[in-house]
């Protein structure tokens, strides 16, 4: 099965309530697809999918984006770990020049694409780690729910600050995960995030947007 069919096979086209401009193919129910996941991974063929939810860091940052299109418009915009692409379309759609979406899942790069397309936007596609390469040369980095394993953002966070270091506006999206740093960074917003309380077990939390700063 292609990461397209898979994905059409075990989602749903959904409206966020933070964010209803938007609509991504999604899991409706976090039982089914972490189980046709699972069936799958036996054959080796599918990562964990992360990118089949909206996360409230990510909703959080594309309700900003939309709100302030001033950030984007007109500017070369990176997705960094883009999941499903709602950050990355939230650009295209408030005006950004260019969007990439980046995310090293290939069933995330085969959603974006689907999610562009429906959005009616266009957005380049890149499936590949770019945490060991130079900062990127866009203009606005922005970063969604990244924080929530120590190893990932602790070399997320490096990088984010090298683009910071590099003169990129780098926005991150977080609502309070564990590993979010405690210092270099300056909240510009807070929006209160409907969530599904399977996966957070809460059915609201703060999503916060903050400017990353130089190291």
């Amino acid at each position: 099965m292609t990461p397209a069919a898979f994905i059409r096979a075990n989602t749903a086209v959904e409206r966020l309530p933070l964010v209803p401009e938007i609509h991504l193919q999604l899991a409706t129910e976090v039982t089914p697809i972490w189980q046709a996941t699972e069936d799958t991974l036996a054959h080796g063929q599918v990562p964990p999918p992360f990118w089949a939810f909206a996360w409230a860091g990510g909703q959080a940052l594309a309700r900003h984006v939309l709100d302030h299109p001033e950030l984007v418009a007109g500017k070369t915009v990176l997705d960094f770990a883009a999941g499903a692409g709602l950050v990355a379309i939230a650009a295209a759609k408030a005006g950004a020049a260019r969007v990439t979406a980046c995310d090293i899942d290939p069933f995330a790069a085969a959603a974006i694409t689907l999610n562009a397309a429906r959005n009616g936007v266009a957005i380049e596609v890149i499936a590949r780690d770019l945490l060991d390469a130079p900062p990127t040369r866009c203009q606005i980095v922005l970063a969604g729910d990244v924080c929530y394993e120590r190893p990932m953002a602790e070399r997320v966070i490096a990088w984010l600050r090298r683009c910071a270091g590099r003169g990129s506006l780098v926005l991150l999206g977080d609502p309070g995960r564990a590993y979010l740093p405690v210092s270099g960074l300056v909240a510009r917003a807070r929006y209160e995030v409907p969530v599904s309380l399977e996966l957070e077990d809460r059915e609201m939390r703060e999503g916060v947007v903050y400017e990353v700063l130089p190291a």
